[in-house]
């Protein structure tokens, strides 16, 4: 199992918003994720717009290669880029992939 960490900057005006759309998924977006492998997928959001995602999978790379060919993922990431800046300056990049630094099992 792979455990995956990263940021995500959400514009601080659209935080609400945001927030309201992250309420409602939609369903067919859920069921690829699953079907993509993750698992134990969770966004946790500071008041700032900072966002942690953590979540699970068998295998990253694999999970990434579904979602690319995935029409529902590619119109989702394409709704949430008026949502988005770069944690790391670059617009082209939304997220921050993260490194684990310590694990209590």
């Amino acid at each position: 199992m792979q455990r995956v960490g990263f940021l995500i900057q959400v514009k601080p005006e659209m935080l609400e918003e945001y927030k309201q759309i992250h309420e409602q998924v939609w369903p067919e977006l859920l069921a690829e994720l699953k079907a993509a492998g993750m698992r134990n997928y969770s966004l946790w959001l500071r008041p700032d717009g900072m966002e942690f995602g953590y979540l699970e999978c068998d295998d990253w790379e694999a999970t990434c290669a579904y979602l690319a060919k995935s029409d529902v993922h590619t119109r989702w990431q394409e709704f949430m880029q008026n949502y988005l800046d770069s944690p790391v300056g670059d617009s082209s990049q939304p997220v921050e992939m993260l490194t684990q630094s310590f694990l209590l099992e």
